[in-house]
C-alpha cells in the first residue's frame, strides 16, 4: 500500500485502544461489565444491613453458625464498597481492576449464601463474573507496579495496626462502650472481630459509645479504614508513572540515529532533550519522543521516521500508551499529517501558529518596517553591537550568558521551561547557534539560541532573553540582525516558533474547544503573554502557520491540560502559574 493510499480517510483503520475506538460489541460490554460491578456493589451494601429472610435464616442456622453468618455480612459490604471504586476502572480496562473485581464478585457471591442464602444477588454476581471471564483478553491496562506494591503494603500495614489499635482499645475500655443499653465487657476475641467489622464496614452491631473519649476511639477506627482504603485503591489502579531517567543511552543514541537520518525541522532537535522518553516503532524505523505526566502521554510532534512507516509509529504508540494507561497525544503536529491521524480515529484542535519568516525575500524597506530600521540605527548610534557564534560554544561564552539568563528568569519570577522549548544548559547551549548584542562596553545584554533545521535550510528561535533594564528596541535589533545574518549565509527560512494560541478560535466555525482556547488568550494574558509574544512576532510580517493537539476523545482534554502543564513546567506548577511568567 502506497503512501497516498494510507492518507485517504474513506479507508479508516482503526485500533483497539480507547474505548471509543474499540469495536462496538467490545464497547457495549465494558459499559455493561461497569455498569453491573457498580450495581451489584450498591446490592452487597444494601443486602449487607438487611435483615433475611425469617425461613432462610432458620434454615441456615441448622448449617451455618451465626458467627460465620455474620462475617458473610462483613465480607458482603466490604466487596460492596469497593465494586463501586472499582466499576469506573473497568471502563479504563485495568487488569488490576479485573483482577480485584473477579475475586470480589467470588466474596460476593459465598457471603450473599452464607449470610442469608440470597440466591438472587449470588446469580446476579454470578452472571457478572462469567461475563468478566470471557472478556479477560480486554483488560490489558497496566497500573504502576511499585505503586501496586505500596498500597498493598499500606493495606495490610493498616490492617495489622488498626487490629492492634482497636483490640487493645475494646479489650481495655470495659463499661465505654454498650449494646441495646446494656454495658458490654469485650473478650479478646470479640475485640479483633469488633475492629474488623468497624474498619472494614460502617457496622458497629448496634454498639454504642458512652463519653467523649469512647467516642472518639470509635470513630478514629472508621477514619483510618476509610483513609486506608481509598488510598490503596488509589495506589493499585493509578497509571504507569516513569521514574528515574526518562531513557536510557543506548535508547538516546538509537533516537538520534533515526532523528539525524529523518528528522525534517528544528523541532526533531528538541526531542533529544533529556527530559524525553522514547517509543519506537515495530519496524524500529521510527521513533516518538514523548513525556507521560499523570495519564497523558505527549508526544512532541508527529512520529519521525520514513513516511510509509508513520501509521504504523502511530498505532504502535497507541497500543504502548493503552497497556500503560495513557492517552496518546500528539503536540504541534503539522497539517500534512492530519488526514492520517483522522484515518486512524483521532480528534485535533488548533493550539497556535508558527511564525515563518521567508528569508529569500525578507527585507527591511517599506513603511512597515520603520520601527525596525530605527531599532537598528538607534543601537548602533548607541555603540551596541551584534555576532553570531557557531557551535560549539564555549565555556567562556556561556558563562557570560548565565547572568542574564538568570536576570531574565528572575524578572518574570518564574522558572525554566521544558518540553516544546529548550532551557539554560551548557551541554545542550554548547549545541546551538548564539547571537548576542552587546552594549557600548562590550557586555552581553542580550541574546537568543537557535537551531538548526535537519532536512531544509532553517533556523529556529528557541531561548530569548536580556536584562532588565535594556534599551528600547533592543530585541527588535537582535531579531533583524539575526535574520540578515542567516539571510547572508543563504538560508530559506527563519522560525520564530510557535505562538500558542495565536488564531485559534477566532473564526466563526471554530470547534467548541479552540473558542474556549480563544477565551485563555484574550483574558489570561497576565499569567502567560501570549499577546505580547505573538504582537512582537508580527512586526516582522512572518507567513503563519497551524499547528495542533491531536488527541483521541474530548473527554481526555482535562488530563492532558494538566499534563502538558507539568511537562512545560517541569512539574514546577507553582512557578508556572506566578504572574508574567
Amino acid at each position: 500500500m502506497g503512501i497516498l493510499d494510507r492518507l485517504k480517510p474513506k479507508r479508516p483503520r482503526k485500533t483497539q485502544t480507547s474505548p471509543a475506538q474499540l469495536p462496538r460489541r467490545i464497547r457495549i460490554g465494558l459499559w455493561a461489565a461497569a455498569f453491573l460491578t457498580g450495581l451489584i456493589g450498591m446490592v452487597n451494601l444494601l443486602s449487607a444491613v438487611t435483615p433475611s429472610l425469617p425461613e432462610r435464616r432458620d434454615w441456615l442456622e441448622l448449617f451455618v453458625p451465626f458467627e460465620v453468618r455474620a462475617s458473610g455480612r462483613v465480607f458482603t459490604a466490604i466487596a460492596g464498597f469497593l465494586l463501586l471504586v472499582l466499576a469506573a476502572n473497568l471502563l479504563r480496562r485495568k487488569r488490576v481492576a479485573w483482577i480485584l473485581t473477579v475475586g470480589l464478585l467470588i466474596i460476593s457471591i459465598i457471603g450473599h449464601l452464607i449470610k442469608g442464602f440470597d440466591y438472587e444477588e449470588s446469580i446476579l454476581a454470578g452472571v457478572l463474573l462469567i461475563q468478566l471471564l470471557i472478556m479477560r483478553p480486554v483488560f490489558t491496562a497496566q497500573s504502576d507496579r511499585p505503586s501496586i506494591a505500596q498500597g498493598i503494603r499500606v493495606l495490610i500495614g493498616s490492617v495489622l495496626f488498626t487490629l492492634a489499635y482497636g483490640t487493645a482499645g475494646f479489650y481495655i475500655l470495659d463499661g465505654r462502650f454498650k449494646v441495646d443499653d446494656k454495658l458490654v465487657n469485650f473478650s479478646l476475641r470479640e475485640s479483633i472481630l469488633q475492629t474488623l467489622a468497624m474498619f472494614f464496614t460502617e457496622d458497629n452491631a448496634g454498639l454504642e459509645p458512652v463519653g467523649r473519649f469512647a467516642e472518639f476511639f470509635a470513630n478514629s477506627i472508621y477514619i483510618v479504614g476509610a483513609v486506608a482504603l481509598t488510598f490503596s485503591l488509589i495506589l493499585l489502579l493509578r497509571p504507569v508513572l516513569l521514574r528515574g531517567s526518562p531513557a536510557t543511552i543506548a535508547e538516546r543514541q538509537r533516537a538520534r540515529e533515526i532523528i539525524d537520518q529523518y528528522g525534517q525541522s528544528s523541532l526533531a532537535r528538541l526531542s533529544l532533550l533529556s527530559d524525553k522518553v522514547y517509543y519506537f516503532s515495530p519496524s524500529g524505523k521510527s521513533v516518538v519522543a514523548y513525556v507521560a505526566k499523570g495519564r497523558a502521554a505527549i508526544a512532541l510532534g508527529d512520529p519521525i521516521g520514513p513516511l510509509e512507516d508513520r501509521a504504523e509509529a502511530i498505532i504502535g504508540f497507541q497500543h504502548f500508551c493503552d497497556r500503560n494507561d495513557w492517552f496518546p497525544t500528539f503536540y504541534e503536529a503539522v497539517p500534512e499529517q492530519l488526514p492520517l491521524y483522522e484515518s486512524l480515529g483521532y480528534r485535533y484542535v488548533q493550539i497556535g501558529e508558527e511564525a515563518i519568516i521567508d528569508l529569500k525575500t525578507f527585507n527591511l524597506k517599506g513603511k512597515a518596517n520603520q520601527n525596525l530600521r530605527t531599532a537598528i540605527n538607534r543601537l548602533t548610534k548607541t555603540g551596541h553591537s551584534f555576532k553570531v557564534f557557531e557551535p560549539p560554544i564555549s565555556d567562556d561564552l556561556i558563562a557570560q550568558l548565565k547572568p542574564v539568563s538568570d536576570e531574565w528568569l528572575q524578572a518574570k519570577n518564574g522558572s525554566e521551561k521544558q518540553f516544546s522549548i529548550g532551557w539554560f544548559h551548557r551541554e545542550y547551549l554548547q549545541g546551538c547557534h548564539i547571537a548576542v548584542v552587546y552594549d557600548a562596553h562590550g557586555t552581553i545584554v542580550a541574546f537568543s539560541s537557535l537551531l538548526s533545521g535537519y532536512k531544509k535550510k532553517e533556523v529556529t528561535v528557541d531561548l530569548m532573553r536580556h536584562r532588565k533594564t535594556v534599551e528600547n528596541g533592543t530585541m527588535e535589533y537582535l531579531f533583524a540582525s539575526m535574520m540578515q545574518h542567516f539571510q547572508k549565509l543563504e538560508y530559506d527560512s527563519f522560525n520564530l516558533s510557535l505562538s500558542p494560541l495565536a488564531g485559534v478560535g477566532s473564526s466563526p466555525d471554530a470547534q467548541r474547544v479552540e473558542k474556549g482556547l480563544n477565551y485563555f488568550f484574550e483574558n489570561l494574558n497576565k499569567f502567560y503573554n501570549f499577546k505580547g509574544l505573538h504582537q512582537f512576532k508580527e512586526k516582522f510580517q512572518p507567513r503563519w502557520e497551524p499547528r495542533y493537539l491531536v488527541f483521541q476523545s474530548r473527554a481526555t482534554l482535562p488530563d492532558i491540560a494538566v499534563g502538558l502543564v507539568r511537562a512545560d513546567s517541569g512539574d514546577r506548577l507553582l512557578d508556572y502559574l506566578k504572574p508574567g511568567t
